[in-house]
């Protein structure tokens, strides 16, 4: 097997709010590096909602080696955003099927559960990451331990710390 043509499938919105609620920020820099040394991934593609103004967020990210797919975001009368890239992740998963060899799906979401089931039937899966441990679908833990694998104790590798200048 070829593990530098492994892809990696990230669901932003769910990384971000369960490595948050775990009381941490996500390094994305030192993320891709973490998927290329663990699951030999050679593209990460990372599914957020574009919100006008977070130019240099995207350009950092881009700049930590992701390739940003952005979905339209909807702003509501309560004043939320809205910008679910489920589907984005999922035909992006398809439309690069042929050219990976296996890929990993970074989400707890258990919407993505027929894509995993998918993957796994056509042995193109390496492995789904789930953010935190305790609080993912249940419907993922189908796939069992094998699996997945969760990102609760990599806090040390992979924590967001202030540089000072």
């Amino acid at each position: 097997m070829n593990r530098s043509q492994n892809y990696a499938f990230v669901d932003s919105q769910n990384v971000n709010l369960a490595i948050r609620s775990l009381g941490w920020k996500l390094d994305f820099k030192r993320f891709g590096v973490y998927l290329k040394e663990k699951y030999g991934v050679s593209k990460a593609f990372l599914f957020v909602g574009y919100i006008e103004g977070n130019n240099d967020l995207y350009i950092k990210l881009q700049e930590a080696g992701f390739i940003c797919i952005f979905k339209p975001t909807l702003t509501y009368k309560d004043g939320t955003t809205k910008g679910n890239c489920d589907a984005e992740l999922v035909l992006h998963a398809m439309i690069e099927f042929k050219n990976y060899e296996k890929a990993v799906i970074v989400t707890g979401d258990g919407d993505f559960y027929c894509l995993v089931k998918y993957l796994l039937e056509n042995d193109k899966l390496e492995q789904v990451l789930i953010p935190n441990f305790f609080k993912y679908s249940a419907l993922l833990k189908r796939f069992g331990k094998k699996r997945l694998a969760f990102m609760n104790d990599l806090r040390n590798k992979l924590e967001y710390k202030k540089r000072t200048p």
